[in-house]
């Protein structure tokens, strides 16, 4: 996209998400859920699409620019980012490299309009940031698969239209191996989705159980080859993890500005607490930690649009900015006192926001042990 045109859509969702949503992010986490009126707005400036191709209908966007708008879509509540997440995300990436042109052709123009809602049906109760343990089958039998198991936290389940669901197809394997993926349309006879989960924080970003009770698909169905669920997991996920390390940077940016308004206005002995040094310094090191986080998310997007790295800059960027919204999030409660431990207060809301953000598209833990694992690789290979 040309650099003023990229300039006007920045422009259009930064002013979307500040006049309209910030105002209703009560609202939002009262009732958990976006408004209809949200939703249709959002749809209408390409934001159900903003990473498909453009000639499926989205905007195209590089990771460069993809990490700019999810930064501007952080400042708000992440449930209004959710809704549209994984249809730009880990599920529709998914179908754009992996699908057939027939895949593509059907369920592309959908998620970019907005018209249909994509889900990732990876995680279960022994398979969570690592799929080693998945247990969910698809046997292959008379030019279809029958797909049985459970899914776990799955996000936008109970609005699906269709779910990429990865599951072994070769009983004998172990580990990584044997996984395969598979578009599975959510009125498939056998899939039933469980109720909303009642999560501490991200209302209105909506999670569910899916399960899968002999679930008949046919062979277009499977994404890629037989066995290549891990890889096309993993490669979803690589990008998931940059973009949710700009959220992450937007929040941070949300919680400091509302701790540095606080300090500022908020007075005790009769000048405002911002004179105090103390006070001072967490806004400091908020300051610092979230400027460190921006340059490095800014950095591992050029390095994945330059294809030079896909592995270790999105680790090191979730890692990071994750745990540093957590301690930004901490502080900006702490600067606001006991109003920060208030309901209908916007830290407070953030503070629990921001908790599941070392969870989930791979815990922190997971993040450590990709990043350890990808530097001795480098190492052997010089």
């Amino acid at each position: 996209m040309e650099a003023g045109e990229f300039a006007e859509v920045l422009a259009t969702v930064r002013d979307f998400v500040r006049r309209e949503v910030l105002p209703r992010e009560a609202e939002i986490d009262e009732r958990d859920e976006i408004p209809a009126d949200i939703q249709n707005k959002a749809a209408q400036i390409g934001l159900f699409g903003w990473a498909l191709p453009v000639e499926y209908g989205g905007l195209g966007l590089s990771m460069a620019e993809d990490v700019r708008l999810a930064i501007e879509l952080g400042y708000t509540t992440p449930a209004f980012r959710s809704l549209f997440g994984t249809n730009n995300g880990i599920a529709g990436q998914a179908i754009v490299r992996h699908g057939t042109d027939r895949q593509r052709d059907h369920w592309l123009p959908k998620l970019a309009a907005g018209s249909a809602i994509a889900s990732f049906a990876l995680t279960e109760t022994e398979a969570g940031s690592d799929p080693s343990g998945l247990r969910s089958t698809a046997v292959a039998r008379d030019g279809e698969y029958a797909l049985s198991g459970t899914k776990r936290f799955i996000t936008n389940a109970p609005i699906a239209d269709v779910f990429v669901v990865f599951a072994r197809t070769d009983p004998a394997a172990t580990g990584r191996t044997g996984i395969s993926a598979l578009l599975v349309p959510s009125a498939s006879p056998g899939l039933t989705v469980g109720p909303r989960d009642e999560k501490m924080g991200q209302a209105g970003a909506w999670t569910a159980e899916v399960r899968l009770d002999d679930v008949r698909v046919p062979a277009t169905a499977l994404l890629g080859a037989e066995g290549d669920g891990f890889r096309i997991a993993m490669a979803a996920l690589a990008r998931g993890r940059l973009h949710i390390a700009a959220v992450c940077v937007g929040m941070a940016e949300r919680a400091l500005a509302e701790a540095v308004a606080h300090a500022g206005d908020t007075r005790q002995g009769g000048r405002p607490i911002g004179d105090h040094q103390l006070v001072r310094a967490l806004l400091a090191d908020s300051h610092a930690e979230l400027a460190a986080g921006r340059a490095l998310v800014h950095d591992a997007a050029a390095a994945y649009d330059a294809g030079t790295d896909r592995t270790l800059g999105p680790s090191s960027a979730k890692l990071f900015c994750s745990e540093m919204l957590g301690r930004v999030a901490d502080r900006a409660v702490q600067v606001h006192g006991g109003d920060g431990y208030m309901r209908g207060v916007t830290v407070e809301r953030i503070y629990r926001d921001a908790r599941l953000f070392r969870i989930y598209e791979g815990t922190s833990e997971i993040q450590r042990l990709v990043i350890g694992r990808q530097l001795l690789r480098d190492r052997r290979d010089v």
